[in-house]
């Protein structure tokens, strides 16, 4: 099977809406993994899945960061669009999440701070991710975090994404995103604080296991506070609930207003961690 002049090696995952492959790439012999999207998916969204499947080239493709999955090329091959992209080793933070022993906090803070480089120099494209969760984290046995999936970034010059669309996964959403409000680089600081305390805690914040629908959750996003992690869970070092707090404050002006401010309190407190005055 050929994608353009990439070769396909084998499939590493299909989804409803698209399939990823190893690929080689014979111009440079190197191998590549190339995103396909599903032929035959309903008439009814295949637009709208075709246009952010697009979107996701057009933006990743403008960034060239070490915390970002690369795009290489995009096309299209009997009718069936495809991306071109940098063949990820490692697991996704989801698959990591599931693991029955927990991470060290020196690790998790070290991967969020990861994110953090990397949604910065996004932000600094004007590019805001607005779908920031576990799954669109890969991490390398080397412990190298990449950002993943920018279908439903925000691109100002885009004519097809309005800023009050509420995209994304719903226990990540940031209070705008939820109430439809317009979304910039903040609304990705709130749900990088989200990924953050799911990662020190096993559990987002405003989750409760008695949810039947997403309504309460929305709500509780949107209106109630998180209660801190260290009280969730007594090993969280209270320092990270500072951080916490700044980043998933419900008012944008109340948070992080870069997310490389974040990043930078998260090396300060790793900092301690290693002198253990933490």
């Amino acid at each position: 099977m050929m994608f353009g002049r990439y070769r396909v090696l084998g499939e590493l995952g299909r989804g409803a809406i698209g399939t990823v492959y190893r690929a080689l790439d014979p111009l440079i012999e190197r191998e590549v993994a190339v995103k396909a999207l599903n032929p035959n998916l309903p008439e009814d969204i295949a637009g709208e899945v075709r246009v952010r499947f697009l979107r996701e080239a057009k933006s990743a493709g403008r960034l060239n960061h070490a915390n970002i999955v690369q795009i290489y090329d995009v096309g299209e091959q009997d009718g069936v669009a495809y991306i071109a992209m940098e063949l990820l080793e490692g697991r996704t933070l989801q698959d990591m999440l599931r693991d029955p022993e927990k991470m060290t906090v020196q690790k998790i803070a070290d991967i969020a701070a990861q994110v953090a480089d990397g949604l910065d120099h996004a932000h600094y494209f004007a590019i805001v991710h607005r779908d920031v969760k576990p799954a669109n984290i890969m991490v390398s046995p080397a412990g190298r975090a990449k950002l993943t999936d920018f279908g439903v970034a925000y691109i100002p010059s885009s004519s097809v994404t309005h800023a009050g669309q509420a995209l994304g996964s719903p226990k990540y959403m940031s209070p705008e995103q939820v109430l439809g409000l317009p979304i910039d680089p903040r609304s990705d600081v709130f749900s990088l604080g989200v990924v953050f305390y799911e990662m020190l805690t096993r559990r987002t914040p405003f989750e409760q296991p008695g949810d039947t629908n997403i309504y309460p959750l929305l709500h509780r996003i949107a209106g109630e506070p998180h209660m801190p992690a260290s009280e969730f869970d007594r090993s969280v070092p209270k320092v990270f609930d500072v951080i916490l707090n700044r980043a998933l404050a419900k008012k944008p002006g109340d948070r992080y207003q870069r997310v490389s401010e974040m990043a930078k309190d998260l090396r300060k407190v790793l900092e301690t961690l290693a002198a253990g005055a933490v």
